[in-house]
């Protein structure tokens, strides 16, 4: 059934880009777009620590509910421009003539890209806000500079608001969310190995990244000794899988890992340095101990990494 589940929503939302790209003139409504893209918005809560709603939020201001020229052609929903980016580009005007866009394969790549171009180091502060307070975060980032329209604030509210995208955060937050059921069928096939709850454990869904491991997000500031308590795992555990110290803080949000950490990623080869972004951050993202990513790009311990440094994450 859950095959099934998935296998027709995504031949629909295959279906979709592809009328899309095409230039059929069907447009996406704003309940279809917040249907077929609210489980991401969700799983992307859960992993990095943003609002979905702000998600949502952004990607349907951004795109017009997808039917943007950027949304349609280049899967980019965020309007986010080419800066040190090194994949594909494409070309718009937008408060220029001619700029430069980042362009996706896919729609999931959009987003998984936003909120990684979130943790840049200009929206540190927005995790100094509740995840749930939705109205801190969207000034927080026109404050940041995300965008130039004086009103963007207002506009990420109302949107919220008047399409009540504030359950999707409650969803996330809820420990009985589980996009894997029938009903509410994750956005990805499982077969790309994407992180999906696979368990419930101690209260808390234990997820499994794409390198194989799995890991719980943390729903409140903590330390690796405190998790590992709730847990019921060795004091030395969470420290150690996460290349920690037994004090650190564990911000609401963070991944941690219940499993070591691999040698090398399954699936990527390399990473280039974003700003904002440490051997740590990298590290956790894919799920390679930080030793092994500075022996195999030839670095020596204590290396502090640079934007537009390039990682290797595998021989």
């Amino acid at each position: 059934m859950l095959r099934t589940t998935l296998f027709l929503l995504f031949a629909f939302a295959g279906l979709l880009q592809s009328a899309l790209a095409n230039g059929d003139p069907k447009r996406v409504s704003r309940s279809e777009y917040i249907s077929l893209w609210k489980d991401e918005a969700i799983l992307q809560m859960r992993a990095h620590g943003i609002p979905a709603s702000i998600t949502l939020a952004q990607a349907i201001l951004e795109s017009g509910d997808g039917n943007s020229d950027l949304a349609r052609k280049s899967n980019n929903h965020f309007g986010i421009k080419c800066h040190d980016w090194k994949g594909k580009k494409v070309y718009h005007d937008d408060d220029k003539r001619h700029e430069c866009f980042r362009k996706y394969d896919t729609a999931h790549q959009s987003f998984e890209d936003h909120s990684i171009f979130l943790k840049r180091s200009r929206y540190a502060f927005l995790y100094d806000y509740k995840v749930t307070d939705y109205k801190a975060w969207a000034k927080g980032l026109k404050q940041a500079g995300y965008a130039t329209n004086p009103k963007y604030p207002d506009l990420l509210i109302r949107l919220i608001e008047e399409n009540n995208l504030t359950q999707y955060d409650k969803q996330a937050l809820s420990k009985d969310y589980n996009p894997a059921k029938p009903n509410k069928p994750a956005p990805r096939p499982a077969k790309e190995g994407d992180a999906i709850v696979i368990t419930i454990a101690r209260g808390k869904n234990i997820f499994v990244s794409d390198n194989n491991i799995k890991y719980i997000v943390t729903e409140s500031s903590t330390t690796p000794a405190k998790l590992a308590e709730e847990m019921e795992m060795g004091k030395w555990q969470i420290s150690k899988y996460n290349d920690l110290d037994k004090s650190a803080t564990r911000e609401e949000g963070t991944r941690s890992y219940m499993q070591p950490k691999r040698n090398k990623s399954k699936k990527h080869s390399t990473h280039t340095v974003a700003t904002g972004e440490t051997l740590h951050t990298i590290s956790q993202l894919y799920g390679v101990k930080e030793k092994k990513i500075l022996k195999f790009s030839g670095l020596p311990k204590g290396h502090n990494v640079k934007p537009g440094e390039v990682l290797k994450l595998s021989r």
